[in-house]
């Protein structure tokens, strides 16, 4: 037997993809599945995004670039927060990252040890927990609760810090509620954090435009008191329906920011480059596209929760961000949300996501990502409230 680290038996994984793998090998089978499992906009990337990319390569665009990114692309993301949030960004301090994951997993690397307590939201993105286990540092799951709107309350996630906390991870609008933390908590979070100087915060605002309701993102990087200790996370997968060019970025406190340009040099080298360019051409270019996304997805959002809270033994609070539903289905009969979803798609062909896999606070719950057509929904919300009135005890 070969002898691996043991850091690696303690790696999670991302639940959806899992589901995902199934179902499309019921799909090969001749099955009929839907899928609300895939957080991934069905979207196709804007013409004007691709065409800036294979511009790029015929312009010659093919060797390495620096590892914290092309100048010009680095610009643009300061422009761009700039122009959207109010705020003041150097370029010199912003990393072009192979993706969301990336920023995630170097600010957990960073503070991440055995002995180190890194809080999280709970639920949340199953990423965070799985990485900061793999560093051997204690989770400390945030509860993200119903009667809160899925927002994380200021108070009990300050009671959770102690002299051992390296890390705060926060997530608005958030995955995989589409809970949207109001500024009201955010400015009560940020007055109390000035008691813990020890503590860094992650910021993975990666659906910042995804707001619905009148819903305005409040942006952590509009607070001057926390950006020496702050880490942005924010990308191009979402927004512009670019999930497979693997492109994001963050922002970092100027004393950390060389550390993990070392990293990147030994980790990933640099983002290819035309997709790079691509990302030029995403925040500069038109926003028709993502203005027309956001409309289409408002759309879905009100047929899946008017859908949800229609079904037997299922309710399900209005999501204000992100393109996520999280019913509560604690009174369908099933004691196990997991064993639902997994019963919904070998018995429904309806794939969802059990809350459990997002964490200990997600029992009782499902994830649906309404990032699919009008019609796959309504005939998905159907075989559900079949599934359930014919079986309605596991």
């Amino acid at each position: 037997m070969l002898a691996t680290n043991p850091a690696f038996d303690r790696i999670g994984e991302e639940n959806a993809f899992a589901v995902l793998a199934r179902a499309t090998a019921l799909a090969a089978e001749g099955r009929s599945i839907l899928n609300l499992g895939i957080g991934q906009p069905d979207f196709r990337t804007p013409d004007h995004i691709v065409e800036a990319a294979v511009k790029a390569l015929r312009d010659g665009q093919h060797g390495y670039t620096p590892s914290v990114g092309v100048q010009p692309l680095r610009e643009a993301v300061a422009r761009d927060l700039h122009r959207r949030h109010g705020v003041e960004v150097s370029p010199d301090l912003v990393m072009i990252v192979p993706g969301g994951k990336v920023t995630m997993y170097a600010a957990i690397r960073l503070f991440g040890e055995p002995g180190a307590e890194i809080l999280y939201p709970d639920p949340g993105f199953p990423i965070y927990r799985s990485m900061i286990e793999h560093m051997g540092a204690t989770p400390v799951p945030v509860p993200i609760r119903e009667q809160n709107g899925f927002a994380f309350s200021a108070e009990e996630t300050l009671a959770l810090i102690t002299p051992a906390t390296r890390l705060l991870i926060l997530n608005s609008p958030a995955n995989p509620t589409g809970g949207v933390t109001p500024k009201a908590e955010i400015d009560k979070l940020v007055a109390g954090l000035a008691a813990h100087p020890h503590v860094a915060v992650m910021s993975d605002e990666i659906y910042d435009q995804f707001l619905f309701d009148g819903e305005q993102h409040q942006t952590l990087l509009a607070y001057p008191e926390i950006r020496d200790r702050l880490i942005l996370l924010n990308g191009w997968s979402k927004t512009y329906a670019m999930t497979g060019w693997r492109l994001g970025y963050s922002v970092w406190p100027k004393d950390l920011y060389d550390k993990v340009r070392k990293l990147a040099v030994n980790a990933w080298s640099c983002v290819n480059a035309a997709t790079q360019y691509a990302g030029i051409a995403a925040l500069e270019g038109p926003q028709d596209a993502v203005t027309g996304m956001l409309a289409e997805f408002d759309a879905r959002r009100r047929i899946v929760v008017d859908g949800l809270n229609d079904l037997p033994g299922v309710s399900c609070a209005t999501p204000k961000g992100a393109f996520y539903a999280f019913p509560n289905v604690s009174r369908t009969g099933w004691g196990s949300a997991k064993q639902l979803a997994s019963a919904l798609l070998e018995d429904a062909g309806v794939a969802v996501i059990g809350g459990p896999d997002f964490g200990v606070y997600g029992e009782g719950y499902l994830r649906l990502s309404y990032a699919t057509s009008r019609e796959n929904i309504v005939a998905a919300l159907g075989r559900m409230g079949d599934f359930l009135t014919r079986r309605k005890v596991a």
